[in-house]
């Protein structure tokens, strides 16, 4: 970059332009027609949710039921042709098979007769007797609801209506409030039949409520790091920022050690024939090798950009002024997180009817069994895609209000009196004018993120049936996939900024800021990939912490849940909510340098036409032009004394 003033690189064109840089001068709506297709895509999302609330019914899937169609811990209503169903078990929490020793699932029917029961019987019942003082003693009862606990020892039909003799000893566990058998045989022939017969969608949702007090608290953790680094990012010293490396490396090398510890653990496991087992330690595996990986690329990354932490800090300082004119944008991330947690316990709550949308056949002996709606659980396809469209539509709203309240602050001649309210200023012309920009952003993002979860389901479905190759081009696609998700959100942001600055729409944004970058590249890009580096840095101390807590609590509680799931929520919601508070600086400085460009563009330091940059700011950019060029002349004196040494050798 040449020295700023007036030797800045300014448009030479002197003939007309078809679209000239106006920063805030003209607004209008922009990309309407995607506005009103989001519109009716969430139309068809309430529909869903809708008939999914009245055709399913979660509390079976969270509270467990019995045989008659009665939910075990409420009040239930009658069912048509079930004398035993409409009971009200309240206090009766727990759910127990009277067959737990011999349990076999034929057409999909489980033989065992279920109960709801007020407690699992914790010692062995050999005898009738004992099951009648067990129910007279507890309250509990053993036998069907038709059979009185005065005739347990007098009935002729006591054979079929009590438990098979013993009833072994058996504990309460939360995957579906089932009584568990203890004793090894009885305990291994249960779980290789109940939740192996289970199918993935119902051990997935069974380990995330059975874990739903662990993921709530690691997320409020993952939460209150967040902020506390936003803020150290806020006051950023040289120390800080090797104190946050340093944090980064070990938290990596900590994560990646305690992952192969687990998954060596898991292997030498006597429970693994469960498939809840054998699926944690497959996870396992995949989340060791990858983490491994990425803490390699990341320590070479470190170790290559060392040199370059004294410049980053300048960096942040001259960020750091910016944000102390526009203070309450620190506190715009509140209200994203808020949206998000709304949206993503509603989104759980649909698809927790949808995993129970079912209606309910009464069979010839008065049991109740309960048959999936025919289609209704592929259209958790569409809800997924609500998930992330959604999710990265309130991602993109907060990413075009930063940019909007930086516009308007860089583009105010007046430094000494900055706008008033800039960041409900840029609210306001948002949802006035550019939530079809918003949209179009979002669904580019959405549409490169559903063929990778395709991938992902294609192959964990066929898994067993892969061969080297077939891997190698999974893995290949996958990292296409992963880099064009990172091209397009740079691609977003330049254009959600460039909006926010002309007022035109996505297509046109994204062109106009392609095109100017491209000019200025030279000056911009290598100051503001190592600031964006950092705040990745941070992101990923945030995660490390995160997921280190994660996997602490769950191995506690390992047994008959599928981990591994609820923990690549928390380490999902955990980057998303480290990403909604530190992408705060990465908009702000993509902004600035992004405003930088149009102010060259517009402008040459005249007095007819100064620049609307500050003087910190220019000292700045003054600094690292003068860095870069003297880097420039040495690489030139490097290769023509090379040259020099050459030149006798050869003739």
């Amino acid at each position: 970059m040449q020295y700023l003033g007036a030797e800045c690189p300014v448009s030479a064109e002197t003939g007309p332009r078809q679209r000239e840089w106006r920063p805030q001068i003209y607004r209008k709506c922009t990309d309407t027609t995607w506005l009103f297709l989001f519109f009716l895509f969430w139309t068809g999302l309430m529909f869903l949710m809708g008939y999914s609330v009245v055709a399913g019914a979660a509390g079976r899937l969270l509270f467990g039921y019995d045989s008659f169609g009665n939910v075990c811990g409420k009040k239930n209503s009658p069912i048509e042709g079930a004398p035993l169903s409409g009971q009200d078990m309240t206090l009766k929490k727990h759910v127990f098979f009277m067959n737990s020793c011999n349990l076999d699932i034929k057409d999909m029917k489980l033989g065992s007769i279920v109960l709801c029961v007020s407690s699992c019987p914790e010692e062995q019942l050999n005898t009738l007797e004992e099951i009648q003082l067990f129910a007279n003693i507890n309250g509990s009862f053993l036998c069907v609801y038709s059979l009185s606990s005065f005739n347990y020892t007098q009935s002729l039909n006591a054979g079929s209506l009590c438990p098979k003799l013993p009833v072994p000893p058996s504990k309460s566990f939360p995957l579906f409030n089932r009584c568990i058998p203890q004793t090894p045989e009885c305990y291994s022939l249960f779980a290789s039949v109940l939740i192996n017969d289970v199918d993935a969608l119902h051990r997935i949702l069974s380990g995330i409520m059975s874990g739903r007090d662990t993921i709530l608290g690691l997320c409020v953790f993952a939460l209150a790091l967040s902020l506390v680094l936003m803020f150290t990012f806020r006051f950023l010293t040289t120390l800080l920022v090797h104190i946050c490396i340093a944090l980064v490396i070990l938290g990596l090398l900590f994560v990646c050690g305690v992952l192969w510890w687990l998954y060596y653990d898991y292997t030498n496991d006597l429970s693994i024939e469960l498939d809840t087992e054998r699926e944690n330690m497959e996870c396992l595996l995949g989340f060791a090798t990858i983490s491994t990986v990425i803490t390699v690329v990341l320590l070479i990354l470190i170790f290559i950009l060392r040199k370059r932490i004294e410049l980053t800090i300048e960096l942040f300082q001259v960020m750091n002024k910016a944000l102390r004119s526009i203070p309450f944008l620190l506190f715009q991330p509140l209200w994203t997180v808020a949206l998000l947690l709304f949206f993503w316990v509603l989104w759980v709550a649909v698809l927790l009817s949808l995993g129970t949308a079912g209606t309910a056949h009464v069979g010839e002996d008065g049991q109740v069994e309960y048959k999936p709606l025919s289609g209704i659980r592929y259209m958790w396809w569409y809800h997924l895609v609500g998930l992330i469209w959604t999710s990265e539509f309130i991602l993109a709203c907060q990413q075009m209000t930063v940019a909007g309240a930086v516009v308007t602050c860089y583009f105010n001649r007046n430094k000494s009196d900055p706008p008033d309210r800039p960041v409900l200023s840029s609210l306001s012309t948002l949802f006035c004018y550019h939530q079809g920009t918003v949209v179009k952003g979002s669904f580019l993002i959405t549409v490169v993120r559903i063929p990778r979860t395709i991938l992902l389901y294609i192959y964990n479905s066929l898994k067993e049936k892969h061969s080297a190759w077939s891997r190698c081009v999974f893995r290949c696609c996958f990292c296409c996939s992963c880099c064009l998700d990172k091209c397009l959100r740079h691609l977003n942001q330049n254009a959600y900024i460039t909006t926010a600055i002309n007022g035109t729409d996505f297509c046109t944004s994204a062109e106009d800021a392609f095109k100017l970058l491209s000019k200025n590249s030279s000056h911009l890009t290598s100051v503001n990939c190592f600031g964006d580096f950092i705040i990745f840095l941070g992101k990923v101390l945030v995660v490390c912490f995160t997921v280190f807590g994660g996997l602490m609590a769950f191995n506690y509680n390992r047994v008959l849940q599928v981990w591994v799931i609820p923990l690549l929520l928390v380490a999902f919601f955990a980057y998303l909510v480290a990403h909604c508070f530190l992408s705060v600086f990465e908009t702000v400085l993509d902004a600035l340098f992004l405003c930088f460009a149009v102010d060259l563009e517009t402008n040459d330091g005249s007095s007819e036409k100064p620049y609307f940059m500050d003087q910190e700011f220019l000292s700045f950019l003054k600094r690292i032009s003068k860095l870069k060029n003297v880097r420039a002349q040495r690489s030139k004196t490097v290769l023509q004394e090379e040259g020099t040494e050459l030149q006798p050798i050869v003739r």
